[in-house]
């Protein structure tokens, strides 16, 4: 059986648009990747597309129709997103336990995760997601006011903690009634 081609986009700015395909739009409808716009390709965040370009579902040029490289995407993300490695290695390692993860920054948070199975529009994301590296501190008044946002958007924190070795340790909060 023959490995699939992967899909063409191309990164313009702080995004990157694919091609309008069946398989583009399959990547949205199977997994929930990207944002379908009107003219039918998809736009895929920056850690969408480092992690898509990372599995050869996507091959990505540049505005001079160069292929870009896992390593030049990494280069370029960082340039642009303040602690890119760190989110993505939790994007990363969340997708690849099977759950679907967006941006949450509507809510206050960085990611929302739904649970195995839920779809976006389906039904409510479970956590709300804050990436720190170990080496940084998160204050009392920080972890409060995460815990807040949690709380009252009704969805559970996690603080994903990415360690040296980039992998990822999960904290679950929730307020308790005594």
């Amino acid at each position: 059986m023959t490995k699939p081609e992967s899909i063409k986009a191309m990164f313009t700015k702080e995004r990157v648009l694919t091609e309008n395909s069946d398989q583009a739009r399959e990547l949205f409808n199977q997994s929930t990747y990207g944002k379908i716009l009107t003219n039918g390709s998809l736009q895929l965040s920056l850690l969408e597309s480092t992690y898509l370009l990372e599995k050869e579902k996507i091959h990505i040029l540049d505005g001079k129709n160069c292929p870009i490289t896992f390593d030049q995407l990494l280069q370029k993300t960082q340039r642009l997103e303040k602690m890119f490695w760190t989110k993505y290695c939790v994007y990363r390692d969340i997708r690849e336990r099977g759950y679907i993860i967006k941006t949450a920054l509507k809510f206050g948070a960085e990611f929302r995760v739904y649970d195995r199975g839920v779809k976006p529009g389906e039904d409510h994301a479970r956590w709300i997601v804050f990436p720190v590296n170990e080496s940084q501190s998160l204050t009392w008044h920080d972890f409060s006011a995460k815990n807040r946002v949690a709380h009252s958007t009704k969805k559970r924190l996690l603080i994903a903690v990415v360690d040296e070795e980039n992998d990822v340790s999960y904290w679950e909060c929730r307020w308790l009634r005594p």
